[in-house]
This record gives structure tokens, sequence and C-alpha cells, in this order.
């Protein structure tokens, strides 16, 4: 942790008065300082940060012999009770712990170690990493005695390490077994400290061939082992959208399969990739046909029109079911056209049941309003919605495009962006404050044109904001004023880094599109049904009106760009299902439970009129108008509205979730048994997915898919994305591994108390 990622820790100084100036002013800081460390601290020693603060503990320091309080916060060794600067924990640690500084925590080379660190739980043998290395530049700089030296308690170690269980990082090992004595070397080794492990295995090599009937190990029985090892064929190709098939065939992983008792089989990575692989299709093919001859329709969810970036682009087809599952279909490369894109929607509709008409409707991610509509047209049982997530990320970019605000900001980050990259003196001081504040250094990102890539645009304000201390601690440096004797570029950017209103332009726009952006990410992870999208884009609406009264802004210009966007998304079937969920029915006066036709507009409520009568056959639609009058009128029995209402607190989030999300349909299929018309088209609707997001092929599945150099191959290709997806679906498990790799490796920062604020010049 440095210096600045403590500093961060704590809050932004006041601006300063006569008071703050004086004594109490030092205690204050010091005071807000040791309790940024403490905080740090407590969230380390639970596992969550560096393991050098289960040495290091923060302690208050008067002056020496004056009496007064404390006036600064330093870091005590617990190990022994030495005192440093508490202003960079890392270089402390690595300076007093690593290297030896502290006479408790590392042993010499010939005693046993003692005051071990806590995430060693016993480690009575100095590893033999902590030996110097003797490679030709370590021979030529201390000669061969030290060499012959550090060779000879290497070898030292080796023999003491056989005695003793070795702990790896914070885990412990099992004794392994105890292997032969080796002799005492009587020459030093032409390989150095290298050889140890080749003669250790050569002396092995010998005892086995003295004792042929001698095993290193005990073997699993062959049933536990075939089971073993087919649960790892199964976690292989279930992974393999993460973890490579030819990765079966590692050396380390024979290894371990030989220490733990199993076979060590023969091209493990082409057994899983054929025999394996085509058991476990045949398993997973008949589950997802009986799946859907279980339920009476489907949804057809379509994701990956819109990735056109990708080089190799393909689009994967699932079955949403009525129950809240989902089966995934197939995975097709496409050429991005909407004729094509129909054609290819049709034949998979058709061929997961054998019946077009089992499919109640399409969610795509792309072609929303002529492809899908077209298709409704031709199959009116048919209800085809775009995908919301993508439908939010337009509207990102229409605000982008549309609000003043948002170009002004883009175009003054290009040209602070664009001279700190250009400016060699004005760049180094930039990286200096960079790594002051964040331990590392980086360019800005720039874009010429900033209205013509909003994605590159939305990254350049996200780096103007990252480095917005440091960009205005780099202007206050001397050496930039002296640029801006002679540079009428440098007096410009100097204008617009001290000018408080230039940053609040840029964290109105950057809010302005995450909150959007944000709200996309989080319909993409709660897969939302197409009931909620009313409620959805009214809250949408309440938070772009917080935006707009927060910054100052022209709320008429957003909301006019809002309302836009939401016409060209709307489908009838939001209104619809809106209305005959019983999720969102409303507790009158009386104490009934009715819809809340009252939120919509009277285009929606012809709407809905409309789209009942649509998916009815046409001899029953004025009786389904009938039971909708009804329906509005009475709405639900109280007792089963309440227990369809029902919600409970989600373990994972926190959030309050409907406790049993089937009961809006299963309501309609039993106690709402003699709405018999409108209650056909209610369970078809309420059930439909308002969100495109399923399983997404990674970009090698994709080149396995699209240039697999034959059939056979792009049908083993296709036969393993189909097993990995259905495990995934099943589990249903949306979350995309690398940003869950992204999380590990990040997770136990010590920056994890610095937290994003708009900067406010008058206070560097």
């Amino acid at each position: 942790m440095s210096a600045d990622e403590v500093a961060s820790a704590s809050a932004a100084p006041e601006e300063p008065t006569a008071a703050a100036m004086g004594v109490g002013a030092e205690e204050a800081a010091a005071r807000k300082r040791y309790d940024a460390l403490l905080q740090v601290r407590a969230k380390a020693v639970k596992g969550k940060g560096a393991w050098y603060w289960a040495h290091l503990e923060p302690v208050l320091v008067p002056p020496p012999g004056s009496g007064t309080p404390p006036k600064a916060a330093r870091l005590r060794c617990v190990l022994c009770a030495a005192t440093f600067s508490a202003s960079n924990p890392s270089r402390t640690a690595s300076e007093h712990l690593k290297r030896g500084a502290c006479p408790n925590f590392a042993a010499p080379l010939a005693t046993a170690p003692v005051a071990s660190p806590p995430h060693a739980l016993a480690s009575s043998v100095v590893p033999i990493s902590s030996y110097p290395p003797s490679s030709t530049q370590r021979r030529h700089s201390t000669g061969g005695g030290r060499k012959r030296h550090a060779l000879a308690a290497a070898y030292a170690a080796v023999e003491a390490a056989s005695q003793h269980a070795v702990m790896i990082g914070e885990y412990s090992s099992p004794p392994p077994p105890t292997p032969p004595a080796l002799p005492a070397p009587r020459q030093v080794l032409s390989g150095g400290r290298g050889d140890l492990g080749a003669l250790a295995r050569f002396e092995d090599s010998v005892k086995r061939l003295k004792s042929p009937a001698a095993s290193p190990g005990a073997t699993l029985p062959r049933q536990q082992a075939e089971a073993a090892l087919s649960l790892l064929a199964d976690w292989f190709i279930e992974s393999s959208n993460s973890v490579s098939l030819a990765a079966a065939d590692h050396p380390k992983l024979g290894a371990f399969l030989r220490q733990v008792g199993l076979p060590d089989l023969p091209s493990r990575a082409e057994r899983i990739a054929r025999a394996h692989l085509d058991a476990r299709f045949a398993e997973a093919r008949n589950d997802v046909a009986a799946r859907v001859r279980d339920a009476s329709f489907f949804q057809l969810a379509a994701d990956g029109w819109r990735d056109q970036q990708q080089h190799h682009q393909v689009v994967s087809l699932a079955a949403n079911l009525p129950n809240g599952t989902s089966v995934f279909h197939r995975a097709v490369p496409v050429l991005v056209s909407s004729d094509y894109a129909q054609e290819v929607l049709v034949e998979a509709a058709s061929s997961i049941s054998g019946d077009i008409r089992h499919c109640a409707g399409v969610v795509a991610d792309r072609f929303g309003s002529t492809a899908l509509r077209d298709l409704e047209a031709k199959h009116p049982w048919m209800v085809n919605l775009s995908c919301q997530a993508r439908d939010l990320t337009r509207l990102a970019k229409d605000m982008a495009r549309e609000l003043p605000l948002f170009h002004s900001a883009s175009a003054n980050c290009a040209k602070v962006a664009a001279y700190f990259n250009a400016t060699p003196t004005a760049r180094a001081l930039l990286h200096k404050h960079q790594a002051q504040e964040h331990g590392h250094a980086m360019l800005l990102r720039v874009v010429a044109e900033p209205s013509a890539d909003f994605t590159a645009a939305f990254a350049m304000l996200e780096d103007v904001l990252t480095s917005a201390r440091p960009l205005q601690l780099a202007v206050l440096e001397e050496t930039y004023k002296l640029l801006c004797i002679d540079d009428a570029a440098a007096r410009e950017v100097v204008g617009m880094v001290q000018n408080r209103a230039f940053w609040t332009e840029v964290e109105a726009a950057h809010s302005l599109v995450k909150l959007i952006t944000d709200t996309a990410k989080e319909m993409e992870t709660e897969r939302p049904l197409v009931g909620q999208c009313i409620p959805l884009w009214e809250d949408l609406r309440g938070k772009v009106r917080g935006w707009c009264h927060k910054f100052s802004a022209d709320e008429g210009v957003a909301m006019s760009v809002l309302e836009t966007r939401f016409r060209k998304s709307y489908h009838p079937a939001w209104s619809t299902a809106f209305i005959l969920d019983p999720l969102y029915l409303i507790k009158d006066a009386a104490g009934h439970y009715l819809p809340p036709f009252k939120y919509l507009t009277p285009e929606q409520e012809r709407d809905v009129d409309a789209l009942v009568r649509r998916l009815v056959p046409p001899e029953e639609a004025h009786l389904a108008v009938m039971e909708l009058m009804k329906w509005r009128s009475e709405g639900l029995d109280p007792l089963y509205a309440q227990a369809v209402q029902v919600r409970q607190p989600d373990p994972a989030t926190g959030k309050m979730r409907i406790a049993n999300k089937q009961s809006s349909r299963l309501v309609w299929e039993t106690c709402l048994s003699e709405l018999k018309s409108l209650g056909q088209v209610a369970v078809r609707l309420i059930f439909l997915h308002a969100t495109a997001k399923s399983f997404r092929c990674t970009p090698a599945m994709a080149r396995w898919l699209t240039t697999a150099p034959g059939r056979s191959s792009v049908s083993r290709a296709q036969r393993l994305v189909f097993v990995a997806a259905n495990s995934k679906l099943e589990r249903k498990d949306f979350s995309n591994d690398d940003d869950r790799d992204i999380e590990l490796l990040t997770e136990g920062d010590d920056d994890m108390l610095t937290d994003h604020q708009t900067p406010d010049p008058a206070s560097v």
C-alpha cells in the first residue's frame, strides 16, 4: 500500500481556518490518519488486504518530551516494537520485514526461524526459495566460495525439508513420503542448485529399481477412480468456455492425479473430447427435449446480433420456459442481415419443439423494430420484443448525442488529455502525481471525434475524472507554470483544470451515462419479465429528473430524448402484461386488489384491448374483452393477491425479491380458471423475458464454430457448446468468468477506503 492510498482513505480536508492552522489541526490530522490506518488493518487481518498488516500496528505518538497530545500517526512492528513513519506501509514492510531488518521475522540460515508470520501456520525450515539465486551474474559478483556455501546450505535445507510438512501460501499439505536420504555431495555440482531436484529423482529411481514391488502411493479402487475421472471430465466440458480441453494433458495435472491415487491415463484431452463428450451430449440433449415437451410453450431468446465488432460472430439461441428455466438450443454463425435473421429465428423456433405455434414470442438484442414486427404480422400469436438492456444502451448514446453538456465535457476533456499526452514536461508531471495517488502512471485516452465514438468518449471522461487530483496538482508545479509563459495551450488547460464548472460538467456527463448503463447491466443480471418494463422505465424517468435537478440541466431536453427512445422500444405487451400480472395489483379503499389501469395512458389502455383480441382465436375475441372488463372491476381475491406479492430478502444481495416468481402464472391457471380466454393470454404473456441475456459464447467458442476445418469438427464444437451452455443455464449462472476473475484479483486492495468524489480545485 502506497502513501497516497492510505492518505486517500481519509476524507479530504476542509478549507483552512484560523483554528485549523493551530495545534488542533495537527492533532485532528493525526487522529484521522490513525483511524484510516486502523480501518485498513482491520480488513487486512481478516484476509482482505496486504499480508504485512498482521505485523504492523498503527499508534499515535506525542512529540518527544513534550507531554502534549499525540500529533503524529506511526507504525509499530509487533515483533520487535520498532516504530516507523506511516507514509508508506508497503515500503516499510519490504525494508523492515522482507529484507531481514526485523530480528524476529526471519531467522539466520543456520538456525530455525522464529516468530513465523500468521499466514505460515508451521514452518521449521527456511524454504529453498529464500536463498540467493546462483545465476551467472551472481557467480561473477560473489565468486565460487559463496556459491559453494549457498549450495551446501540449500542442500541441508532440502534434507531438513524431507522431515517436515511444507506450507504453501496459506494452505498446508500433509507430510509427503520421506524420500531416500541423499549422500553428502563430494563436489560442487556443475548445474548448481538446480541439480538437487534431479539428483533426488535419480536416487528415487534407483530405489524403485532395487524394489520393483514398491509403490509410491496407494491407488484408488477402480470404481472410485473411474467416478473421479468422470467428474473431472465433466468439469472440463462444462467449463470449456473458460478452460481449455488441451489443459487436461498438462503434466502438473498428471502429477496431481498420481498423487491422489488416480491412474495416469494417456491422452486425457482426447478421451474427454470424444467418448465422454458424446455421452454427455446425448444425456443433455435428452434432458432438453424432455423439458421442452413438458412446457406448453416457450420464448426464443436470440443473443449476439449486436456484437458486430467481433471478428467471429455467433448468435446464441435459447428457449425460455414458463417455469422460469432456460435451455440452450444452438449457436449460429451469422451474417448481419435482417432477412437472414428472420430465417434463423423461424428455423430455430420450429426445430425446438417441432411446431412453431408453441413459440410464444421472440426476444432479440438487435433486430427490434422492423424484423420482429414483420414476424408478428406473419405469426399473430407471437409477441416479439427487443432486448431492454440493449435499448437502454442506445438511450445512453442518444443522451450523449443530443445533450450539449456531453459534447462540451467531451471536447474539453479531449483538449486536456491531448495536451498532457503530447507535452513531455506536462506528461512527466502528471505521471509523477498519478504514481503518488494511484500507485501507477498512465496516458489519458483521447478521442478526436467524441460524438462519433460514444464508448471511447465515455472512457475518456472516466480517465480524466480518475486523474482529477493528479491533474490539479500537476498544474500547480513551478515547472508547469514555466510552460504557461509561452504556451497558450498550457494556459487554456490550466484555466479548465482549475475551474470548478469544468469538473461539474465532466461529472454530470459521466454520471448520466453511468446511471443509464448501470441500469442496463442490472437488467442483464436480473433478467426482468415483460410486465416489469413499464415500472422500470418510470423509475428511470425519476432518476433522470433527479439528475437534472442535481446538475441544473435542461430537464426538457433530457426527458424528450428519453421519451423518444421509450416510444421506439415500447411494445403493447408491456402494458398488457403489467395489467394482467397479479404482482402489480393495487389495493383500493375497499380492500380489493385491482389492476393498475390508472398508471396507463389512454393509448396504452387501447393497446391492452387490441393485444388481447389478437392473441385469442377470432371467435373468442368478444369473450376475452368481457373477461378483461371483469378483471378490471373485480381483480383478485385479497388473500391470493397478498400471497403472490410476498417478498423476502435475497441472501446474496440483501434486496427484497418475490418469494415465488411462478405464483403470477399459477394463479391464472388455478384460482382464475373461470377467465378462460383471458387466462390463455395471461399465462403466455407474463412469463416472457424482457432481455435476451442467456449463455454467451466466448471468443474461443466462436472460433471453434466459425473456423473449424470440417463438418465433423463443427459438429463436435456444437456439442461441446451445447453441453457447457446447458450446464451453466441449469445452475442459473449468468455471470461472466472474466469479471469474476477481476474481482478476485482486486479483492483486498489497500485502497478499499478510497471513494471517488468530484474534486474541488480550491482544496488543492
